[in-house]
C-alpha cells in the first residue's frame, strides 16, 4: 500500500492501523511535496524516508491513501498510472470527480459499488450520521440540532503548531502567528476564521453538511440535523453537543442502551472528553439528559478522535479492495 503525504497526522494514524494488521502490508511512504526530491522526516527519533510522488512510486501498490494536502491528492490523480492503485482520498479534494464515491463504512447502510476513487467522509459527518441513523432505526425523530466543536488537528500539523505558538505567545504577550486561522485561536472560540485564513470555516461546515446529507440519504425518513461548526482551542478530538427531539421520548436509559448495542462507548457516570478519547477508537457518548423544557427531547454529549475515526474508515475501505 502507498501513503501519499506519509508524514502527515492522518498518515501516522493509517500507518499505526496498518501495522496492527496481520500480516502487516508493506507500506510505501510518498511525499506530498511538489518537487521531485526524496524527503527525510524525523518521527520519534527515527528518520522516515519518503519517495517523491511519481508513477513509479505508485506502481505495484493496490491501494494509495491520499493523506497529504488537497493539492497532492490532485497531483496523485494525474500521476496515477493506468492500472495503478485504487485511490482512497482523506483530503476531500477528489470528491467532485465523476467516478468518486463518498465512503464511511462506520455509518453506511450498505456498501456502494466499487470505484477507483473513494473519498472518506469528514469525521464529524461520520460521527453524526452514525448517531442519528442508529436512533432513527428504533424511534421516529422530529429534529436534531448539534454544535460541532472543531479541533486544531483538523487543520493538520500547521494548525497544531499555530495553536501552540499562539498559546505561548498569548501568555508571554508576544505577537501571534495567524497564517492558518487569520485570527486568535488560542484561549478563544471562533464562529469564523479571518478573511485570509487558509480555508474559511464556513466551507468546512458546508463540506460536513454535504457529506452528512449524502450518508443519511441511505436512511429514508431520517431528518437532516441542523448544526453549527465552531473552532475551539483544543488540539485533538471532535466534541458534539447534540439535542434530539423524538416523536415520543424513550428516556435516557433506553437511548443509552440502544447506542451501546450499536457499538457506541457509553459513559453514563464519567462523560467522555476530547482529551480522553485521543488515540482511542470508536465514538463515546455520555451526559445523556432529559430536556426539562421539551419533554420529547434529550441532550447528548459525544466525542471522537477525528484522526483515528477517519483513518479507521479509510483502512476499512482498503480492506474491501484486497
Amino acid at each position: 500500500m502507498a501513503v501519499v503525504g506519509g508524514d502527515s497526522l492522518l498518515a501516522r494514524e493509517i500507518r499505526d492501523l496498518l501495522g496492527e494488521s496481520k500480516p502487516a502490508p508493506r507500506v510505501e511512504l510518498i511525499s506530498a511535496a511538489a518537487d521531485d526530491s526524496t524527503l527525510l522526516a524525523r518521527e520519534d527519533d527515527e528518520t522516515v524516508v519518503m519517495s517523491p510522488l511519481s508513477a513509479a512510486s505508485l506502481e505495484g501498490a493496490r491501494v494509495a491513501f491520499l493523506a497529504g494536502t488537497p493539492a497532492s491528492s490532485r497531483r496523485t490523480l494525474k500521476t496515477n498510472p493506468t492500472g495503478g492503485p485504487a485511490l482512497i482520498d482523506l483530503t476531500g479534494a477528489l470528491e467532485d470527480q465523476p467516478s468518486a464515491r463518498l465512503r464511511a463504512p462506520a455509518a453506511e447502510a450498505e456498501r456502494p459499488e466499487p470505484s477507483a476513487i473513494q473519498v472518506i467522509a469528514h469525521p464529524a459527518a461520520i460521527a453524526l450520521a452514525k448517531l442519528v441513523s442508529t436512533l432513527a432505526k428504533t424511534w421516529a425523530l422530529r429534529r436534531t440540532v448539534a454544535h460541532v466543536f472543531e479541533p486544531a488537528s483538523e487543520r493538520g500539523q500547521r494548525g497544531l503548531d499555530e495553536l501552540q505558538q499562539q498559546t505561548v505567545a498569548t501568555l508571554s504577550f508576544q505577537k501571534l502567528k495567524t497564517d492558518v486561522y487569520d485570527s486568535q485561536a488560542a484561549f478563544n472560540v471562533l464562529a469564523r476564521y479571518g478573511e485570509e485564513a487558509l480555508e474559511p470555516l464556513s466551507s468546512i461546515e458546508e463540506r460536513i453538511e454535504r457529506h452528512l446529507a449524502s450518508l443519511l440519504s441511505a436512511y429514508p425518513g431520517t431528518p437532516m440535523p441542523s448544526f453549527r461548526l465552531i473552532q475551539v482551542p483544543v488540539f485533538h478530538g471532535h466534541s458534539f453537543s447534540v439535542w434530539i427531539e423524538f416523536e415520543e421520548n424513550p428516556g435516557t436509559e433506553a437511548i443509552a442502551r440502544t447506542l451501546a448495542e450499536a457499538g457506541f462507548d457509553i459513559r453514563p457516570d464519567d462523560p467522555p472528553t476530547n482529551a480522553g478519547i485521543a488515540g482511542e477508537s470508536g465514538i463515546a457518548v455520555g451526559a445523556i439528559a432529559q430536556d426539562h423544557n421539551y419533554p420529547r427531547a434529550a441532550w447528548l454529549w459525544m466525542v471522537s478522535d477525528n484522526l483515528r475515526l477517519a483513518a479507521e474508515n479509510a483502512v476499512a475501505v482498503a480492506q474491501e479492495s484486497l
